[in-house]
């Protein structure tokens, strides 16, 4: 199955982006601690140029903490690239992105001259909670689904920082299948253009490579199955997926498995680790894609 998933919003919200570009002081790019490579937008970096650029894991409290770890000392070997873990939910792990925000744009903060502030990502990285959080109330719109905003809006956190807040915008093409399957597997890629039972299956093997502790301790298992299939037969049988019969769910089965991975019940998972081919100064790219 071939993932595409663009909606109509998204090519006009990309367009804004570029103009508001021009007129901000620091950019912060909200991505997926687990995967931080397929969530970042490739076309949201050709935007970019010298601006200082932000890249927020979020979710770190899901992601395996030593792969983390690799992708901010991999980000940050990038001019003019900060990147720091946070919770977008814990107001603690938030106050230090305004004093980077402030510290990369000395010259700006004071009062007439606030320090402005650009807020970017793909759907569903948790860009709207990142902002109420650091505003205090509830300012943007927050789901569990994906393409919740689609409009920009213009936050003042009263404290020398404005923020502008941006619509989730993927890329067209989607050239990267094994980058869209990690997507659709995070839960940033709407349900109508995925199969659940060939994402789980792609999840699950993935999974059951690095992470099997997890897996047998998170259902039981003696021994690990010997395919994906059989595991979410058996993820099927642990979570109660069966039709009328008792024959499995295998559908069903998928879905509930990746709900359980999304939710982190399995535990702390990331699902693509830093490479780099070659030359120190070659193109970043991830692991972790058994397709």
């Amino acid at each position: 199955m071939t993932i595409r998933w663009y909606p109509g919003h998204m090519g006009k919200a990309l367009e804004q982006i570029g103009d508001l570009i021009k007129r901000v002081d620091v950019v912060i790019e909200v991505l997926d601690a687990r995967l931080p490579f397929s969530s970042s937008n490739h076309k949201l970096e050709e935007l970019r140029r010298t601006k200082p650029w932000i890249k927020v894991l979020n979710k770190h409290d899901l992601a395996d903490s030593a792969v983390t770890k690799a992708w901010v000392r991999e980000f940050e070997k990038q001019a003019g690239i900060r990147a720091l873990p946070i919770s977008a939910r814990q107001h603690s792990e938030t106050k230090q992105l305004i004093k980077l925000c402030q510290l990369l744009a000395p010259k700006r903060g004071k009062p007439g001259f606030p320090v402005r502030v650009m807020v970017v990502g793909i759907p569903n990285v948790g860009k709207s909670t990142l902002i109420n959080t650091l505003a205090g109330r509830s300012m943007a719109k927050v789901g569990d689904k994906p393409a919740i905003t689609t409009t920009t809006q213009l936050i003042d956190l009263k404290n020398g920082v404005v923020l502008n807040d941006t619509p989730g915008v993927l890329w067209p093409d989607m050239d990267d299948q094994p980058g869209a399957y990690r997507l659709a597997t995070s839960g940033a890629i709407g349900a109508n253009a995925l199969d659940y039972t060939t994402v789980g299956l792609f999840a699950a093997e993935y999974v059951m490579q690095r992470y099997p502790g997890l897996l047998k301790n998170r259902y039981k298992l003696a021994d690990m199955p010997d395919n994906a299939t059989e595991f979410i037969e058996s993820v099927g049988r642990c979570l109660g997926c069966l039709k009328s019969g008792g024959e499995i769910d295998l559908n069903r089965a998928a879905e509930a498995f990746l709900r359980e991975l999304r939710a982190g019940k399995l535990g702390r998972v990331s699902l693509e680790e830093p490479v780099r081919d070659g030359a120190d100064n070659e193109m970043l790219t991830a692991s972790g894609s058994p397709l």
